[in-house]
């Protein structure tokens, strides 16, 4: 990790390299919205619906495990019925995208290449050609030690 606590790009990730979505990269180099691509990953009848609430919208939401009960944003809950659609990673979403959504499922708990490989469908050398290199995509950096 560099001396900033930020990830460093010097050290290569290998296939044990962990990443995760930086979301403070998408207010520092992104020329996109973040929430216009997170509207692209809910269920499409929601999508509609969500690009006319304002982003401050809250709503309460019961986490089915534990009974807690806390608010969510419109979009952020959209995301969690979105995820349950079993269709939600599938072989024809990209592999950008497919990895961005495990990271939405697992409220973006870094995971290495291995691991996203799993959960994805994807191939991990694939994943670390794609993600390791110079560009940042979608966010998706290693996360350092």
């Amino acid at each position: 990790m560099s001396v900033s606590g930020k990830p460093s790009r010097l050290i290569k990730p290998t296939l044990d390299t962990e990443f995760y979505i930086d979301y403070d990269w998408w207010e520092r180099e992104s020329s996109e919205d973040l929430r216009t691509y997170m509207l692209s990953h809910v269920l499409p009848e929601q999508r509609d619906y969500l690009s006319q609430m304002e982003e401050d919208a809250l709503i309460d939401y019961i986490d089915d495990e534990t009974g807690e009960v806390f608010q969510l944003d419109a979009l952020r809950l959209a995301i969690k019925q979105a995820v349950e659609d079993p269709d939600f990673i599938n072989p024809q979403t990209s592999l950008v995208d497919s990895v961005f959504r495990v990271f939405l499922a697992n409220n973006n708990t870094p995971l290495t290449p291995r691991q996203l490989a799993e959960k994805t469908g994807k191939d991990a050398g694939t994943i670390l050609k794609t993600l390791g290199g110079i560009r940042v995509y979608k966010g998706i950096r290693p996360f350092g030690n």
